[in-house]
């Protein structure tokens, strides 16, 4: 299991690093799609440095087992969160979130088991 979660954990962790750093930057299409949920500009540097907290846990996780598991359980509520933004926004673009959801629960269930 833990190579599998070495797998998840560490591809979660790249999305949610280039995520942040799209943010960070203001990507038009990131932007666009903070807009679409009503997402305040303000919000975005915060935002992003959930994700890129996230990503630092996933990969510790690796050696810390509990920050791993905390990581992974703050990323599968952020992206919860993020598909909810969508619904409440009648927007259905939520592909990305909720594929991300999935993954964020698979590396946390990974992780508990390894």
């Amino acid at each position: 299991m833990f190579i599998a979660y070495a797998v998840v954990g560490g591809l979660l962790a790249l999305a949610l690093t280039a995520s942040a750093t799209f943010t960070l930057q203001r990507n038009d299409q990131i932007v666009a799609s903070m807009r679409k949920v009503q997402v305040p500009d303000s919000w975005l540097p915060r935002l992003a440095t959930l994700k890129a907290a996230g990503a630092i846990g996933l990969v510790a996780g690796l050696w810390i087992t509990p920050l791993g598991i905390a990581a992974a359980i703050g990323a599968t509520l952020y992206f919860v969160g993020a598909v909810i933004a969508h619904l409440r926004a009648k927007d259905y673009e939520l592909a990305p979130a909720a594929t991300l959801t999935a993954v964020s629960a698979a590396a946390l269930v990974l992780r508990a088991l390894s």
